[in-house]
Protein backbone atom coordinates (compact mmCIF):
# COMPACT_ATOMS: atom_id res chain seq x y z
CA UNK A 1 0.00 0.00 0.00
CA UNK A 2 1.33 3.30 -1.08
CA UNK A 3 1.17 6.90 0.58
CA UNK A 4 -0.70 7.93 -2.45
CA UNK A 5 -3.30 5.47 -1.76
CA UNK A 6 -4.03 6.89 1.37
CA UNK A 7 -4.05 10.36 0.55
CA UNK A 8 -6.59 9.15 -2.25
CA UNK A 9 -9.27 7.68 0.46
CA UNK A 10 -8.72 10.86 1.93
CA UNK A 11 -9.68 12.93 -1.32
CA UNK A 12 -12.94 10.26 -1.26
CA UNK A 13 -13.65 10.43 2.18
CA UNK A 14 -13.76 14.47 1.23
CA UNK A 15 -16.03 14.32 -1.60
CA UNK A 16 -18.60 11.54 0.55
CA UNK A 17 -19.06 15.22 3.02
CA UNK A 18 -17.48 13.12 5.67
CA UNK A 19 -14.37 15.12 6.41
CA UNK A 20 -13.95 17.95 8.86
CA UNK A 21 -10.78 19.88 7.92
CA UNK A 22 -8.97 22.72 9.76
CA UNK A 23 -8.29 23.27 13.45
CA UNK A 24 -11.64 24.89 14.76
CA UNK A 25 -14.11 22.61 12.29
CA UNK A 26 -11.99 19.33 13.57
CA UNK A 27 -11.95 20.88 17.17
CA UNK A 28 -15.69 21.57 17.24
CA UNK A 29 -16.32 18.18 15.81
CA UNK A 30 -14.43 16.09 18.39
CA UNK A 31 -16.58 18.33 20.97
CA UNK A 32 -19.82 17.79 19.48
CA UNK A 33 -18.77 13.96 19.51
CA UNK A 34 -19.00 13.22 15.69
CA UNK A 35 -15.40 12.78 15.02
CA UNK A 36 -14.43 8.94 14.45
CA UNK A 37 -10.75 9.07 13.36
CA UNK A 38 -7.89 12.53 13.74
CA UNK A 39 -5.48 13.18 11.16
CA UNK A 40 -2.69 14.94 11.78
CA UNK A 41 0.12 16.32 9.49
CA UNK A 42 3.74 15.08 10.08
CA UNK A 43 4.42 18.81 9.45
CA UNK A 44 1.88 20.52 12.54
CA UNK A 45 3.44 22.71 14.77
CA UNK A 46 4.19 20.81 17.99
CA UNK A 47 1.33 23.00 19.92
CA UNK A 48 -0.93 21.95 17.28
CA UNK A 49 0.16 18.05 17.60
CA UNK A 50 -0.18 18.24 21.44
CA UNK A 51 -3.71 19.96 21.59
CA UNK A 52 -5.37 16.88 18.86
CA UNK A 53 -3.37 14.32 20.42
CA UNK A 54 -4.59 15.31 23.68
CA UNK A 55 -8.23 15.92 22.35
CA UNK A 56 -8.00 12.36 21.06
CA UNK A 57 -6.64 10.48 24.74
CA UNK A 58 -9.63 12.64 26.38
CA UNK A 59 -12.24 11.24 24.42
CA UNK A 60 -11.27 8.33 23.27
CA UNK A 61 -10.64 9.27 19.35
CA UNK A 62 -7.98 7.38 17.64
CA UNK A 63 -5.12 9.28 15.39
CA UNK A 64 -2.75 9.27 13.13
CA UNK A 65 -0.28 11.32 12.31
CA UNK A 66 0.34 10.85 8.46
CA UNK A 67 1.44 13.35 5.41
CA UNK A 68 2.02 16.68 4.67
CA UNK A 69 -0.04 19.76 5.26
CA UNK A 70 0.38 21.07 1.65
CA UNK A 71 -0.05 17.37 0.21
CA UNK A 72 -3.25 16.90 2.60
CA UNK A 73 -4.67 20.26 1.39
CA UNK A 74 -4.31 19.45 -2.19
CA UNK A 75 -6.22 16.10 -1.67
CA UNK A 76 -9.42 17.48 -0.38
CA UNK A 77 -9.04 20.88 -2.82
CA UNK A 78 -8.38 22.90 0.16
CA UNK A 79 -5.18 25.47 1.30
CA UNK A 80 -2.75 23.63 3.73
CA UNK A 81 -4.45 21.42 6.59
CA UNK A 82 -2.73 20.37 9.41
CA UNK A 83 -5.86 18.44 10.94
CA UNK A 84 -8.35 16.63 9.85
CA UNK A 85 -11.17 15.29 11.36
CA UNK A 86 -13.36 11.68 9.91
CA UNK A 87 -17.23 11.79 10.64
CA UNK A 88 -17.74 8.43 9.37
CA UNK A 89 -16.93 5.19 11.38
CA UNK A 90 -16.81 2.77 8.47
CA UNK A 91 -14.31 5.40 6.52
CA UNK A 92 -12.24 6.03 9.92
CA UNK A 93 -11.35 2.15 9.95
CA UNK A 94 -11.10 1.90 6.34
CA UNK A 95 -8.55 4.46 6.83
CA UNK A 96 -6.78 2.66 9.32
CA UNK A 97 -6.52 -0.53 7.97
CA UNK A 98 -5.13 1.39 4.79
CA UNK A 99 -2.65 3.10 7.30
CA UNK A 100 -1.70 0.21 8.87
CA UNK A 101 -0.94 -2.11 6.16
CA UNK A 102 1.33 1.10 4.58
CA UNK A 103 3.60 1.19 8.22
CA UNK A 104 3.76 4.97 7.41
CA UNK A 105 3.95 7.38 10.33
CA UNK A 106 2.30 7.30 13.98
CA UNK A 107 -0.86 5.44 14.58
CA UNK A 108 -2.58 5.40 18.15
CA UNK A 109 -5.53 3.47 18.92
CA UNK A 110 -8.05 4.26 21.62
CA UNK A 111 -6.41 4.84 25.00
Amino acid sequence: MKMDDIYSFIGLIQKSGKLFSGDESVEKSIRKKKCSLIIIAEDASDNTKNKFIMLAKERNIPFIIFGKKQEIGVRIGKPDRAVLGIQDTNFANGLIKKFQSNNGGEYSAKN
